[in-house]
């Protein structure tokens, strides 16, 4: 594993380590790796968090000193850990998961239900079908078109109120239709 830390070192370009730092995590590697196994709870990934913290430890600016470089590396160490314990927990799924969400309502109508809202809609269209012809257009522009009873009632040159009882009628026809059929 130390080969492979200073093998990344010299993949990814890092500026050259200066002995001291290097010497320091050699010496105090094991040690971190203890240190870091309980937190994470497992010998992979506190092998893991210390190959970052050494990382970040390595590229660490020369020009301002660590009074204490040791407890500084075991800082880096601490807190990845804890971080890396804060992303898992996170992201581990709720035990019990799979049934709670077989329970959840489907996004998607029942077989059932698609056949019941697809014969309401062939009645209310077979309803509107024996609407007289201005009654249908009325019914049509407003609910199914958008339209204001204003814009109805330019386009057919009738008053808003005869737009409304036309579209009142049209509406109790079809409901009307939709229960002789049930």
């Amino acid at each position: 594993m130390v080969a492979y830390t200073i093998l990344a070192l010299v993949i990814f370009g890092y500026r050259a380590v200066t002995d001291d730092k290097l010497q320091l995590y050699l010496a105090h590697r094991a040690a971190l790796l203890d240190y870091a196994s309980p937190i994470v709870g497992c010998r992979a990934r506190a092998e893991d968090v210390v190959q970052e913290a050494w990382l970040r430890f390595s590229r660490h600016d020369d020009s301002t000193e660590i009074c204490h470089p040791a407890s500084y590396l075991y800082r880096i160490v601490r807190n990845l850990a804890l971080d890396h314990t804060r992303r898992m927990a996170t992201e581990k799924a709720q035990p019990g998961g799979d049934e709670l969400l077989a329970e959840l309502p489907s996004s998607t109508a029942s077989p059932e239900t698609t056949v019941t809202q697809q014969n309401e809609l062939a009645a209310i269209g077979r309803a509107l079908e024996t609407l007289p012809a201005r009654t249908r257009l009325a019914f049509e522009m407003h609910r199914l078109g958008g339209f204001t009873l204003q814009q109805v009632a330019a386009h057919l040159n009738v008053s808003v109120s005869l737009v409304h009882q036309l579209v009142h009628d049209a509406l109790r026809h079809c409901m009307a239709h939709l229960e002789d059929e049930q």
